[in-house]
């Protein structure tokens, strides 16, 4: 075979054929991540096969969910664009200097279409439970908190309109994501062999979904909550949706995507500086169980 026939052609070959992957990668994670939450808020209930009120049971669907969800996009996307998924996860690569600044906002617009279409083929798959479970309870749609709840997110109640404890939910969040992130996929360091980082950084997702969930609903991506809250504005959930106004909560919207942002860079210098910078440091990781200085015999 000749070279010019083994070459790729196309889009495909560069940029475009990442932010494919990363249009697909987040479809994924936002299709299982949202229809775990239709399953727990509206589909087990309206099925008849739940008949006790939303409890714990139904918040370990979502927090697996999401866990799973993060796992198979990154397994989709990861060998094509990095599987970022997320754009706190894009920007602090580029903020530790691991990846183009001009590529940052193809990459984060491709996780937004591809987390809009996902909302919107769990939309028409659940839609006759999302009407149901509005009938039953007297609510119009665009009345109806936990119903939008399905696609994106919203502060706890006792909250009582402040913004600041949310906004600080998402930066510890997308931190602890991003910190972990770059601890799992550091060769330097003890790094999951075998393709099992991806089953990793979702556990992670599952993990901070069971400790910081309840705060405000553990969005740590915008494009996960934008993309979804933007299809739900448009299918008539009104001010809930945009700018994300409710009993006790209003103008909601930005603090998924500013604070996930700013927790991301955070995450990543925290790492580098505590971690990256200390294996950098040194020629080599350290052997297992052994965290001392080199012997003095050594460094003679």
């Amino acid at each position: 075979m000749s070279e010019e026939n083994q070459r790729r052609h196309g889009y495909r070959e560069g940029l475009g054929g990442e932010l494919l992957a990363e249009l697909l990668g987040t479809f994924v994670l936002i299709l299982f991540g949202c229809a775990s939450v239709a399953v727990a808020v509206a589909g087990l209930p309206g099925s008849g096969r739940q008949s006790d009120a939303f409890g714990p049971g139904n918040w370990l669907i979502i927090a697996f969910g999401w866990g799973f969800a993060v796992v198979f996009g990154v397994y989709v996307a990861g060998g094509v664009s990095g599987a970022h998924i997320n754009p706190a996860v894009t920007l602090a690569f580029a903020v530790r200097r691991a990846f183009p600044w001009r590529k940052v906002v193809p990459y984060v617009a491709a996780q937004f279409v591809g987390a809009f279409l996902a909302a919107a083929v769990v939309y028409s798959v659940y839609s006759w439970a999302i009407d149901a479970f509005n009938a039953k309870a007297g609510l119009a749609r665009n009345q109806s908190l936990d119903t939008f709840a399905i696609f994106a997110t919203f502060p706890a109640k006792y909250f009582d309109g402040s913004w600041w404890g949310p906004f600080l939910d998402q930066i510890v969040g997308t931190a602890i994501l991003v910190l972990l992130i770059f601890a799992l996929i550091d060769t330097r360091n003890v790094a999951p062999s075998a393709n099992l980082g991806p089953f990793m950084i979702g556990m992670v997702v599952t993990t901070i979904g069971l400790t910081f969930g309840p705060n405000a609903g553990y969005a740590i991506n915008p494009a996960r909550d934008f993309g979804p809250r933007l299809w739900t504005f448009v299918t008539g959930w009104g001010d809930i949706a945009l700018p994300g106004s409710y009993q006790w909560f209003s103008n909601y919207f930005w603090i998924p995507i500013v604070g996930p942002l700013v927790g991301g860079v955070i995450g990543a210098v925290v790492y580098d500086l505590f971690i990256g910078q200390v294996l950098a440091a040194r020629a080599a990781p350290p052997e297992p169980g052994r965290a001392t200085e080199e012997a003095p015999e050594a460094q003679q």
